[in-house]
């Protein structure tokens, strides 16, 4: 029997092939699933692809309609085929969905329109960067979905008024940044309503509507505030204040504010506060507690306004009120408070007295202090010995006196920078400085240390050492060797002697060695830069160094400035000078270098001038010289402070003068200089040096005189378009002067006197507009001299001991030829001659006797006594001295004068009316003299300039000048008076101008004693000093190019009337005080056109481009060159233009100008004239005509000064 089945096998049998029911029916729902997800994701891939297609359009839709350049091809891969925008450059998206959230085009440099609402669509889009490019505005309003959370349209060209409430849709936006723009206010309600801005920056704009600052500071959620570099002027409204309780920086630099701070707008979250370059005259603060940082630097805080309420700010780290007009003595007990104080910078005021002691109990936390440029006297006080973490301490250019480095410095652990220099330090440097162990500079140059240099001072970290203008004497410390870090080494102007230890020579890291003007001596070691190439400077002139110059300076490939001159240096140059591709100063002058001139130093590319007088070089002069390039100067001359000292010449001084570096010595103790014990000497200029060429140019300076030279004159010489001076006299030269000669269009000196050279002068000098010294004496020359040019007007002397040479200045050349009239002819004559001769001394000894009996009864005692006690005082009385040794009786000279009143005016009366030129009456001085106030008998006041000393120029070259200038007459020309020669004096009478020059008006009112100018007598300065100078180039028969406009040619008569001076001065000066000024050219530095320094031709359009700086000078109210407001610009008129082009326009504009609303657009005007008259392309500029056409069509001032009356028949020649 078989056994049942259970039931559930018996109702529900399967076979092996089917599937349980349970395991179906989860099948199915899996497959569902399946099909669902398949279904989703797909969707989803078509949805996300929708989606970047649709980013994509709005994107390339931006590109193709407001996209106008792109020049470096940022957006080469946008295109439409792309698959999705998110690998395009500057797109980024987010991980899913792909869709865009930030675009960055910061950089591109891109143009166009800006189209937001394009932009806004993209629904994800939180960022968008436009930083740096030229979009302008097109349409601001953003799309109602707008989702931007930092918004950048920084350095763009967005202009006018800016609608903020177009952005309030974008109810996320936190940061927005429009600095670098052309914004003027604001569009509608201000950042401050609909927006919660965290961080508005607005720097750099033009801004002058206060409301939009009132607007940005209602918002509440503010933290960071940003209006610096504006146009923001005038007071700020003391009801003026922040709503924001988050506010942590606020920035208002570089306004033209002024007036008191409302000490409202700090409230207790502010943190950084920055007021510098305005004009306030007062700040105080309500509540200060939380404040870290406050910049006050460069406004109106003056006497004893001091900040009183800075007593609370008891966080306070940084703290900069430097470049202010504080006179009183620092504040200790208010400063002592600021416990937390890190930085504090108290330079460039007035302050006086000596340094708070209080100052001492800030030693816990400060660590850099700069109290440098004040007037302050005593030490340093004790209580500074506990600022163990001050690294910084700058005390340059006071009075500063004492011991305070033994007792004071010596003991700040973490001393990093001292600067003491300028101050009077006497005694030794103290032993205790070895303990400054992270020192890295000490500058204690132009003091009255002396002793020895210590030998035991070397901190591991010491880069520049620098105590030059001292009197230390001893030997350089062979210990110096231990400092391997040392890069600068500057004890030049001391009383050193003994040899340079080899241990400085090999310094690893050594740049800079300068050590000129001491005793020192030994020789130059030949094994210099053997290990390397960093040695830039080596000036170690006017000392007794001996041996031969190594040849292993070739290895010096980095050397820019080498000066050996002056010294005992014997054997040849080497010829591997040639391979120092940098350098671009060589003076080897005043030694006993023999051989010849290596021509491979025509291969310094950079070589600009080269000094190697007084040698006895030999051979040939090496055509190489004339090849060289002239490159650009290097950085390391370029702004280097230079001192050139000028010989007057004598057989004692030889050579032109002497180029020197003293950046770090006292003015007056240049006169002490070694060169000036031996050598008289005209004039010593200073000032910084300039980029002498924008390209390649040529040598400027050549001096090869008093050597043993021989042959001829290379022709190719005649190429060097650049070159200043030339000097190859006291020679053996032979053969003829270069025909090619009138291709030397800059040169200025060219002496060829005491040569053996022969033939005819040729007549391309005549061309030669800028030479104003010339000698061709001692030579064989023959022929007339050119009557052409300059040529004529050189005295005698300078062509004298040529024996067949004639023609002016010499006899006539008709004059020469009846030398050979016969002895016989002669004999026959005699009789007749010698009646003659007697006839006419009797007829003189008469005349003679009468004259001395008249002058006997019309001379009172008093006269006599009143002539010897001037004559006596004449060398010490006046501010130079005088020579007058030939002229027994100087005072009956006459006066040669221009008008009827002063027709019996004498050399007497100038004496009597001055003084004697005494200190008392000397108001000035200049690049062309001294000028003295003089008040003659019948009350008139006249100004009488009394000329430099000049040895280049002829009585009738000065006369002829003088009638030519006499007759000049114009309302907007200081007139010539008379003029008179007494001996070798000369002295020009001119009308006296009450107000002085406008260099002193507008810069003087730091020291107290300038006048405030306001904007309307800047204006009518403006126009005056433009009709004088549009006179002188367009009326005067012949034309006159003025050569040196500048503002302290710029006089200013009772009426505030510009009158233009020193007109047709600069040919009466020798070649050396017109072309080595400075600048190393004719003019003024910061005054002087970009093409004199290529060119060298004088022209009219360099005077407008003078003038244009004189306009900028009155608009900025600053001094063309000043290195500590214009930093690496070092110039007004680069600066102004960099600002220019980052449109920081409103920085360049004085504080002082307060700009009214209908006054803002003038002075852009004339601004804009400014640049055209300083456009870098002569034909660009526009002629003084031109520039009085646009003062006429600004129509400004009509009432005091009339541009209707201006045309070139306003003045007249006087041909009397």
């Amino acid at each position: 029997m078989k056994r049942a089945k259970p039931y559930l096998t018996r109702n529900m049998s399967w076979s092996p092939r089917e599937e349980p029911p349970t395991v179906v029916i989860v099948s199915y729902l899996l497959l569902i699933i399946a099909l669902f997800v398949t279904v989703t994701i797909a969707e989803a891939e078509s949805e996300t692809a929708s989606t970047s297609h649709d980013d994509a359009l709005l994107l390339l839709r931006f590109k193709q309609f407001h996209v106008s350049s792109d020049p470096r091809g940022f957006l080469s891969d946008w295109l439409p085929h792309a698959p999705s925008p998110c690998a395009w450059r500057g797109v980024t998206c987010s991980p899913e969905p792909r869709r865009v959230t930030a675009i960055d085009l910061a950089g591109a440099d891109l143009s166009g329109t800006l189209h937001l609402p394009t932009l806004t669509s993209l629904p994800s889009l939180s960022t968008l960067l436009l930083r740096g490019n030229s979009f302008s505005a097109f349409n601001l309003s953003v799309s109602p979905f707008c989702s931007l959370q930092t918004l950048d349209l920084s350095l763009n060209n967005f202009s006018g008024k800016f609608p903020f409430a177009n952005l309030t849709p974008c109810n996320r936006l936190a940061y927005l940044n429009l600095s670098n723009n052309l914004i003027t206010a604001g569009l509608g309600p201000g950042p401050g309503s609909g927006l919660s801005l965290a961080q508005l920056d607005l720097s750099r704009n033009l801004v002058s509507d206060v409301n939009l600052l009132v607007s940005a500071l209602a918002s509440s959620a503010l933290v960071y505030l940003n209006f610096s570099d504006n146009r923001l002027a005038g007071q700020l409204s003391g009801s003026l204040v922040s709503r924001s309780a988050n506010l942590s920086t606020l920035d208002l630099s570089y306004n033209l504010l002024s007036g008191s701070v409302p000490p409202q707008l700090v409230n207790d979250a502010v943190r950084v506060l920055d007021f510098s370059f305005n004009n306030f005259s007062r700040l105080d603060f309500a509540s200060c507690g939380s404040l870290t940082r406050l910049s006050f630097s460069r406004n109106a805080l003056s006497g004893d306004e001091f900040p009183r309420g800075l007593s609370s700010c008891d966080m306070l780290e940084v703290l900069d009120l430097s470049r202010n007009e504080f006179v009183a003595e620092i504040p200790g007990e208010i400063l002592r408070s600021l416990r937390s104080l890190k930085s504090l910078f108290l330079d460039r005021n007035k302050f006086s007295g000596e340094i708070p002691s209080e100052l001492g109990s800030l030693c816990g936390s400060l660590v850099e202090l700069d109290l440098s440029e004040n007037k302050l006297s005593g030490e340093l006080p004790l209580s500074f010995v506990n600022c163990s973490s001050l690294r910084s301490l700058n005390l340059a250019r006071n009075y500063l006196s004492g011991n305070f480095l033994v007792s004071v410095v010596s003991k700040l652990q973490s001393l990093e920078y001292l600067n003491a220099a300028f101050n009077n330090l006497t005694g030794q440097v103290p032993l205790s400085l070895v303990n400054l162990k992270r020192l890295r500079v000490l500058d204690l140059s132009s003091n009255r240390l002396n002793g020895n240099v210590p030998s035991f001072f070397c901190p591991s970290e010491l880069e520049k050492l620098i105590l030059a203008g001292n009197y230390f004497s001893g030997t350089v410390p062979s210990q110096l060797g231990d400092c391997k870090n040392l890069r600068t080494v500057d004890f030049s102007f001391n009383s050193l002697n003994g040899s340079i230890p080899w241990e400085v020579w090999a310094l690893p890291n050594l740049s800079d060695l300068i050590m000129w003007a001491n005793n020192l001596t030994g020789e130059i070691p030949e094994g210099i830069c053997v290990k390397g190439g960093n040695l830039e400077t080596l000036i170690l002139n006017n000392n007794f160094i001996s041996g031969s110059i190594p040849k292993s300076i070739a290895n010096c490939t980095n050397m820019i400035w080498v000066s050996l001159a002056s010294n005992r240096l014997t054997g040849t140059i080497p010829s591997g000078i040639g391979k120092l591709n940098a350098l671009a100063i060589l003076q080897l002058g005043n030694n006993s270098l023999s051989g010849r001139i290596p021509p491979e130093i025509g291969k310094c590319g950079k070589l600009i001038w080269l000094d190697l007088n007084s040698n006895n070089l030999t051979g040939n002069i090496p055509f190489e010289l004339a090849d060289q390039a002239g490159l650009v100067i290097p950085g390391k001359v370029s702004g280097k402070q230079f001192a050139f000292v000028r010989n007057e010449g004598g057989t004692s001084c030889r050579g032109a003068g002497g180029l020197v570096e003293f950046e770090d010595i006292r003015t007056e103790r240049l006169e002490g200089f070694p060169m000036v014990h031996s050598c008289p000497l005209t004039r010593i200029y200073s000032g910084w040096t300039v980029y002498t060429f924008s390209s390649n140019g040529s040598m400027i300076y050549l001096d090869l005189s008093y050597n043993l030279l021989s042959g001829t004159i290379p022709g190719n010489m005649g190429g060097m378009a650049y070159l200043q001076v030339l000097n190859l006299g006291h020679n053996r030269l032979s053969g003829n002067i270069p025909d090619s000669f009138g291709g030397l269009k800059a040169i200025g000196v060219l002496d060829l006197s005491h040569n053996s050279l022969n033939g005819s002068i040729p007549g391309s000098l005549e061309s030669l507009s800028f030479l104003s010294d010339l000698d061709v004496s001692n030579n064989n020359l023959t022929g007339s001299i050119p009557s052409g040019g300059q040529l004529t007007t050189f005295p005698a002397s300078r062509y004298e001991n040529n024996s067949g040479l004639c023609g002016l200045p010499l006899p006539s050349c008709s004059a020469l030829k009846n030398r050979s009239v016969g002895v016989g002819g002669w004999k026959k004559k005699q009789p007749v001659a010698a009646g003659v001769v007697i006839g006419l001394l009797c007829f003189l000894l008469f005349a003679l006797g009468l004259v001395l009996a008249l002058y006997r009864v019309r001379k009172s005692q008093r006269k006599e006594e009143i002539r010897e006690k001037y004559i006596e005082s004449l060398p010490t009385s006046g501010s130079s001295s005088w020579k007058l040794s030939i002229f027994p009786e100087p005072l009956s000279i006459n006066v040669a004068t221009f008008e009827k009143p002063l027709r019996k005016l004498t050399f007497a009366h100038l004496l009597e009316a001055t003084n004697g030129f005494s200190a008392e009456s000397l108001i000035g001085s200049g690049g062309f003299g001294e000028v003295y106030k003089a008040k003659l008998k019948d009350g008139c006041v006249v100004a009488i300039k009394k000329l430099i000393h000049v040895t280049g120029q002829g009585d009738r070259e000065f006369m002829a000048e003088m009638e030519t200038i006499g007759k000049i007459k114009h309302r907007n020309l200081v007139q010539l008076l008379g003029y008179c020669k007494v001996g070798e004096e000369r002295l020009l009478v001119y009308e006296f101008m009450k107000w002085g020059s406008l260099e002193a008006v507008l810069h003087e009112r730091a020291k107290g004693g300038g006048s405030n100018l306001d904007w309307g007598a800047r204006k009518k300065i403006a126009i005056g000093s433009a009709r004088g100078l549009a006179f002188l180039h367009h009326s005067c028969i012949p034309h006159i190019i003025h050569r040196d406009m500048k503002s302290s040619n710029i006089l200013l008569d009772e009426n505030f009337e510009a009158r233009v001076s020193d007109f047709g001065m600069a040919r009466l000066v020798n070649a050396l005080d017109t072309h080595l000024t400075v600048s190393t050219l004719a003019g003024t530095p910061g005054y002087v056109p970009p093409e004199y320094y290529q060119s060298f031709r004088c022209t009219a359009k360099g005077d407008v481009y003078s003038y244009g700086v004189i306009l900028l000078e009155l608009l900025s109210g600053r001094r063309p060159i000043d290195s500590s407001e214009f930093g690496d610009d070092n110039n007004l008129v680069g600066w102004s233009k960099k600002l220019y082009k980052e449109k920081r326009i409103n920085e360049i504009l004085d504080p002082d100008l307060i700009v009214q609303t209908s006054g803002e657009s003038e002075l852009f005007q004339y601004l804009r004239i400014a640049f055209e008259c300083l456009d870098e392309r002569p034909y660009r500029r526009p002629t003084m005509i031109q520039v009085m056409a646009m003062f006429k069509e600004l129509q400004v001032d009509t009432d005091n000064d009339t541009l209707d009356s201006f045309s070139l028949r306003d003045s007249v020649i006087d041909e009397a």
